[in-house]
């Protein structure tokens, strides 16, 4: 029978690197001047190998006598290669361990790796025997219908696993999935995709399963965003209503102790303007350390400005990084943000737009591994607004609120009519509740289904969020790992809706702590140049140039930049990625117009902040060589996140 991979049922595969014993080098003289072997047509990539099962240590290459086993799928560097053997490492510091069979390796040149997303709503990612089997399947017209074929085949297809049914906690778990080659298909009829070739083993086997009880605890946090500028009052009020009525519905049952509400006000920039107050302030956290009701009297300070601030757009963004920042979103399985505005978010270029990010790059945060929080957002489009603002509005807060299979979590409110808002803002709760009511096994009587299109939409969008963050709390309970796999070919998109929403796993590169910020340097030296070239375009690669040969890039390089990507290290080469950035010409980048421009120098800027947000976060990082430098950790940044 196919092994169908039931993380209950079969060992989970994890990185054996990370749960066996280190491996000791021998006592040895100093090696701390030898550095691994470099990758052919390289300057600056060692070499590295992913270790078979069976893999074994010897003192010299082909002795057999003294011998030490090597776990499989240990990470290593190589620093010679002799007649069939390789000299290995687990630290580019030049300490090595002794040979190993080069028979028993297998080279691993980028280190890419495959990252789960939620299974909520889509359907589970199927590893085949063979490559051409999913070339000519993915070409098909009917490839929906040949996946399910596949499926159904059992033990007589060419499917030999299933992702697990629980969400793969990547930080919480980590596991190692490497990418040996990616290959891009582009068929004649439909989506392109990626064709990956991965591998994996086992490491261990599964924790026994938790019961009903498990779930018990699940707990969830609802923390409203709200905009407290003026006009804003009604809504304010009608959010406190809102939020009373269901700390009453709780306070008599047992959901009491799995369900709290938080808030986070927002205006905008003080600059100029300190009658406004504050940019954001935190009013009250989801504390389970005191009464459901504990959040009334906080929230009861919430008021609506006195003083206007600049212009209609308002700084959204610092509202919800300091929700993100501050609440310690790890304590809870069900995640929620509701952002409450009437006016689009500033962004960058915009000065006043303190956080420096993007709405995508606001929800790329949101989505993260270590939060994993579902942002909605309840956009009042009221008359005073305008329809180029509603559109801008519209356009920021849909790709801020996407999550997964369930799509944009945004819900205009027509009018900005009251009425409807609170209709909208009783049904948001009363759904999340009923879910978490659900997942406890406490239902709660009394909670009708919405009638109205709109809030239909809610309570269905929300039934999927819900169940993704469901299997993400059992995936961490189970301590799920990746299939139990050798070697194996897969797809990246699903084979029946290959949209990025429904998208089954993602691939990442894992990047140190240190290649990280060489990227950022490079980020930012493109950014000067750009900027200091805004009236010169014509010497914007010279600067270049200069740029390269200052972070002592290969000299080869320098000389022959054609595209902006030849500015950026080599450990960004090959990768099976595509960037209108880093293909740009000198004579492209001329001809394309100071707007154009200086578009690509805004998106540069916003994917700065991102990665100063990711070397922000420790909890992120895993340390892969043991080599205890923190340059050294990794950490698996998903392609789309590179320039």
């Amino acid at each position: 029978m196919k092994r169908c991979i039931g993380v209950l049922k079969i060992p989970l595969v994890v990185l054996a690197l990370l749960l066996a014993p280190a491996l000791v080098a021998p006592p040895a003289e100093a090696q701390s001047a030898r550095r691994p072997l470099l990758i052919e047509g390289t300057t600056s990539l060692w070499q590295r190998v992913i270790t078979r099962p069976g893999a074994v240590l010897a003192p010299r290459p082909g002795e057999t006598g003294v011998t030490r086993p090597v776990p499989a799928f240990s990470v290593l560097y190589v620093y010679d290669r002799r007649e069939g053997w390789l000299e290995v490492g687990e630290t580019a510091n030049g300490r090595t361990l002794g040979w190993i069979a080069e028979e028993r390796a297998i080279p691993w040149r980028h280190t890419m790796i495959l990252a789960f997303t939620n299974p909520a709503g889509r359907e589970r990612a199927m590893f085949f025997r063979d490559a051409e089997t999913v070339r000519q399947a993915w070409a098909a017209r009917d490839r929906a219908a040949r996946a399910d074929a596949f499926r159904a085949a059992g033990a007589n297809g060419p499917v030999i696993a299933l992702e697990p049914e629980v969400h793969v906690d990547i930080t919480r778990n980590f596991y190692l999935l490497p990418v040996l080659s990616a290959e891009i298909m582009e068929p004649e009829h439909g989506a392109p995709a990626r064709l990956l070739e991965v591998l994996s083993a086992p490491a261990r086997t599964a924790a026994p399963p938790p019961g009903a009880e498990a779930l018990r605890d699940f707990r969830a946090a609802v923390v409203f965003v709200i905009d407290t500028t003026i006009s804003m009052q009604p809504y304010i009020e009608r959010t406190r209503e809102a939020i009373r009525r269901v700390v009453s519905r709780i306070g008599d049952t047992v959901v009491r102790d799995n369900f709290r509400f938080g808030m986070v006000a927002y205006r905008d920039s003080l600059e100029g303007r300190p009658r406004v107050e504050y940019l954001a302030r935190l009013f009250a956290l989801p504390d389970f350390q005191a009464a459901p009701d504990a959040i009334l009297p906080r929230i009861a300070e919430v008021r609506e400005a006195t003083a206007s601030t600049e212009g209609w757009q308002e700084d959204a963004g610092a509202g919800i990084k300091l929700a993100l920042d501050e609440v310690k979103w790890n304590e809870f399985g069900g995640r929620f943000l509701v952002l409450i505005t009437d006016a689009s978010m500033r962004e960058p270029p915009d000065p006043r737009a303190s956080t420096g990010l993007t709405a995508a790059d606001l929800n790329a945060l949101a989505r993260s591994e270590a939060k994993q929080v579902a942002i909605y957002v309840l956009h009042l489009r009221t008359p005073e607004g305008g329809r180029a603002d509603h559109a801008r509005a519209e356009r920021q807060y849909r790709q801020l609120s996407a999550f997964g299979a369930a799509g944009p979590l945004y819900y205009p409110v027509p009018d900005g009519d009251v009425s409807a808002f609170g209709a909208m803002v009783d049904v948001l709760a009363d759904s999340i509740l009923a879910h978490v009511a659900a997942t406890v096994g406490r239902p709660i009587a009394g909670i009708a289904p919405p009638q109205a299109e709109a809030t239909r939409r809610i309570a269905e969008q929300t039934e999927v969020v819900a169940h993704a963050m469901r299997l993400a709390y059992l995936g961490r309970l189970e301590r799920a790992g990746v299939p139990d796999l050798v070697r194996s070919f897969t797809v990246d998109e699903d084979w029946a809706d290959p949209t990025p929403s429904r998208r089954p796993m993602e691939v990442r590169v894992l990047l140190t702590r240190n290649q990280l910020s060489d990227l950022a340097a490079t980020l930012r030296g493109i950014i000067e140049a750009g900027n200091a070239g805004r009236l010169a375009p014509e010497t914007f690669f010279g600067r270049l140039r200069g740029l390269a040969a200052a972070m002592a890039r290969d000299p080869r390089r320098v000389a022959e930049l054609q595209r902006v990507g030849g500015v950026f290290a080599e450990f960004l080469d090959g990768l099976p990625y595509r960037s209108r950035i880093m293909d740009i010409t000198e004579d492209e980048w001329v001809a394309m117009g100071a707007g154009a421009r200086r578009e690509i120098i805004n998106a540069l800027e916003a994917r700065l902040r991102l990665y100063e947000e990711y070397a922000r976060q420790p909890e992120l990082w895993v340390n892969l060589d043991r080599a205890r430098d923190p340059g050294e950790a990794m950490y698996p940044v998903p392609l789309a996140h590179l320039p």
